[in-house]
């Protein structure tokens, strides 16, 4: 199946997505069908801050005509944060959509978890991960969520993670652990893996790893779009 992604939002996530795309083909000795239309990450967390999630909504489906027209037969956003407006999204898209959420609902349910921490965008933290109902989803306090979500929209926009904003997110994550009880803590923003690039000391789930693996198996018709 021709998949298409919109990328871009932000480009380091989209490198992600693809790395792990291409590999999974290479290793199934399967032929890639990908197109990638680059969104505007600036103009996505404008959108995202302001709760716009129908304007952001209309912009997608604007790249998802343009995708169609290039023989893509179905898409995903390479962003987390992106989904706080994929309801509006998949009523409005001319293609069906891979959509992270109920993707990341059934591998919690798969791997037996009951309670997980989430970092990422305020609207991810806020919503318990868009609602996911498998398992039980904690994240930091309300006075730290403006923080943590400031963290990790600098480091979108960079493309890159500083020494301490790498320190703050791993002390965030580990509290989640050890206060709350979370089993594994979710990568919740797509970019997230340019702060855990290494091991913090507890388990992690990168969301963006999840979503492509999904999106791969749509790719190679061995399941269908969400």
């Amino acid at each position: 199946m021709h998949i298409g992604l919109i990328g871009g939002i932000g480009p380091a996530a989209t490198e992600v997505y693809y790395r792990r795309l291409v590999r999974l083909h290479a290793d199934a000795k399967r032929k890639l069908s990908l197109t990638i239309a680059h969104g505007d990450s600036t103009e996505l967390i404008a959108n995202l801050e302001a709760g716009r999630a129908a304007g952001q909504a209309g912009i997608f489906a604007r790249y998802i005509d343009q995708l169609r027209a290039g023989g893509c037969e179905a898409v995903a956003l390479t962003s987390m944060a992106a989904h706080f407006c994929i309801e509006d999204l998949a009523a409005v898209s001319s293609l069906p959509l891979i959509n992270a959420i109920p993707v990341l609902d059934a591998y919690f349910a798969e791997k037996g978890l009951s309670r997980v921490g989430v970092l990422g965008t305020r609207a991810v933290m806020e919503s318990g991960l868009y609602g996911v109902s498998s398992a039980e989803v904690v994240t930091v306090d309300p006075d730290e969520i403006d923080r943590i979500h400031v963290c990790y929209v600098a480091i979108a926009v960079a493309g890159f993670a500083t020494p301490q904003q790498r320190d703050y997110l791993y002390e965030a994550g580990r509290k989640l652990c050890e206060d709350k009880g979370a089993e594994v803590i979710v990568l919740g923003g797509t970019d997230l893996s340019l702060a855990f690039d290494r091991d913090p000391g507890y388990p992690t789930v990168d969301s963006a790893i999840i979503h492509a693996d999904a999106i791969a198996r749509v790719a190679m018709d061995l399941e269908s779009p969400q």
